[in-house]
């Protein structure tokens, strides 16, 4: 069984629709990355993934179970998921192990001196132990999104969503975040990231999805997408991504 199963999504923002019958199965341990320009619904898929926005058609299915169906208990599918976005969305009066723990602590009931255990492992493991009892304004771009990644992790989700991560980060500092995903995949955890950055989509994706204009027109493993892509749409996106110097 497919850890998530999305089939004839739509979804329509004032009389435009943004996705366009989407499919797409993703399985375990799968890291699967949206491509595409923006305005094409990479974002917005995850958006409905996440249950953040409200799907006009279709269904989507996590592990089995139906999350679109109205009668879904949206919070306990939410346990179930991890969304990082571009925006650290960190909580500005909170240290680092605060934001960290909240939600195991509010949400999943963990007690507070395992979730704050279970955060200094997660910290130390990201280069990041001491920085546990500062505060956001404290940290660099790259180490705030490093603590939003975390802070997903931190609920020990069954699968990651990564939107745009590095798109608010000085280029120095996009390394260390690439850096942490691609541990994530030598772990073994299951994601869908939306990335602009090619060369490191094609070294680290199981499937690499192109959307245009809310379409999925082309979908394959990375060296078939980047290297004989088939959709005139998809090659004529990967020129010119390749002439901004992208890859």
């Amino acid at each position: 069984m497919s850890v998530l199963s999305i089939d004839g999504v739509w979804k329509t923002f004032g009389g435009h629709s943004v996705l366009r019958g989407i499919d797409l199965e993703v399985e375990a341990h799968e890291v699967v990355s949206l491509i595409g320009a923006s305005g094409s619904g990479k974002s917005t898929l995850l958006r409905c993934v996440n249950l953040l926005e409200t799907v006009d058609d279709g269904t989507i299915h996590l592990d089995g179970d139906e999350i679109t169906d109205p009668r879904v208990n949206v919070d306990d599918v939410r346990k179930r998921l991890g969304i990082v976005f571009q925006a650290f969305n960190l909580f500005p009066h909170m240290t680092v192990l605060d934001n960290v723990t909240l939600a195991p602590r509010q949400v999943h009931r963990v007690a507070r001196g395992p979730a704050e255990e279970q955060a200094h492992d997660l910290l130390a493991r990201f280069g990041l132990a001491d920085k546990a009892r500062a505060y956001p304004d404290q940290l660099s771009g790259g180490q705030q999104q490093r603590v939003a990644i975390i802070r997903a992790l931190a609920t020990q989700p069954r699968l990651m969503l990564l939107d745009e991560v590095t798109s608010a980060l000085d280029p120095e500092l996009v390394v260390e975040v690439l850096g942490i995903i691609r541990e994530l995949k030598d772990a073994g955890m299951t994601m869908i990231l939306t990335t602009h950055e090619m060369g490191f989509c094609r070294d680290i994706s199981d499937t690499v999805c192109f959307l245009d204009g809310g379409v999925l027109l082309e979908k394959g493993p990375p060296e078939k997408i980047f290297n004989e892509p088939e959709n005139a749409r998809t090659r004529e996106f990967l020129s010119s991504v390749l002439e901004s110097g992208r890859f």
